[in-house]
């Protein structure tokens, strides 16, 4: 199945894609594409539906992320031998394991809001990978049991909070809007091989990053017995697999992303995202520009 939220922001509703790629409602069958209906028995009760008995839904205005309520996003760096190369940084002998907070969620189409004074804000296609039961202390041989399905992740980054500001990586990939989720929660029957996936991601009209999930170091399986020794995933986690190269950071300053640009992330099967990008306002206080911490 290809699940898809749709509507306003925090009032998305569940819905299936048919097979001519048209949007039904689920409503009836499921409160929301969330945590709660990611258990097997569950999403094989939905396998179940005619979906072509489900009602049509007019074209939606709005895709929303794929998945409501995320729990926790679990990102493996440099998981890549191409990126961590134009990184100039070594392969990792164990997963190189950061947080991406829940609050950076957002739709496939949605904004990417540059954060006030960024100028090094940088892009990376990403195979999502949806924890459907809970993994804990997970066997490498039983790990793609605790999988519910698969999205794309754009796991946008700001180089110069990630590498420069001190600290942990985290402060570089938690800024609101930095990770757009989706179109679509694909489940596991209709990826039968998540290692042998093309993906691309393009800058207006400029290919960035183009590759295959086939060229991944740790492969997902040894992911979700890695991270599961060190934290309990709960349905509704995402671990985010790394990405090739071709990022801004890998090539020059003038790849990072700026205000009027747009990005078409793709995986094969998973669908596309078009995300434009956008300034956000600097907040105020009582009507003067707030002042930051390097101002």
């Amino acid at each position: 199945m290809k699940l898809v939220r749709y509507g306003p922001p925090g009032a998305e509703r569940p819905g299936v894609l048919d097979a001519a790629g048209a949007v039904r409602d689920l409503s009836a069958h499921i409160a929301d594409i969330d945590p709660d209906g990611l258990a097997p028995q569950r999403l094989a009760e939905l396998a179940r539906l005619d979906v072509d008995r489900l009602p049509a839904v007019p074209t939606p205005t709005r895709i929303g992320p794929c998945l409501g309520r995320v729990g926790k996003i679990v990102g493996v760096g440099l998981n890549y031998r191409s990126h961590a190369d134009e990184a100039r940084m070594p392969l990792p002998d164990e997963p190189l394991l950061f947080l991406k907070p829940a609050s950076a969620v957002s739709g496939p189409n949605d904004p990417v809001l540059l954060p006030p004074l960024s100028t090094t804000t940088d892009y990376e296609v990403e195979l999502g990978v949806v924890i459907g039961r809970t993994a804990r202390q997970a066997r490498t041989s039983e790990a793609m049991g605790h999988v519910a399905g698969y999205c794309i992740v754009n796991d946008i980054t700001e180089r110069t909070w990630q590498l420069h500001r001190g600290g942990t990586w985290d402060k570089g990939k938690a800024h609101d809007t930095f990770a757009p989720i989706g179109p679509w929660l694909v489940t596991t029957d209709e990826i039968p091989d998540p290692h042998g996936l093309a993906m691309q991601l393009c800058v207006d009209n400029e290919t960035r990053q183009r590759a295959s999930t086939g060229d991944m170091h740790h492969r997902i399986d040894q992911l979700i017995a890695y991270i599961s020794q060190f934290m309990t995933l709960h349905p509704g986690d995402i671990i985010t697999t790394g990405t090739p190269a071709g990022t801004a950071l890998g090539t020059d300053t003038d790849h990072y992303l700026k205000p009027g640009q747009t990005m078409t992330t793709t995986i094969d099967g998973l669908g596309t995202q078009y995300t434009p990008i956008a300034q956000a306002a600097r907040p105020t206080q009582d009507g003067h520009a707030a002042r930051t911490w390097d101002t």
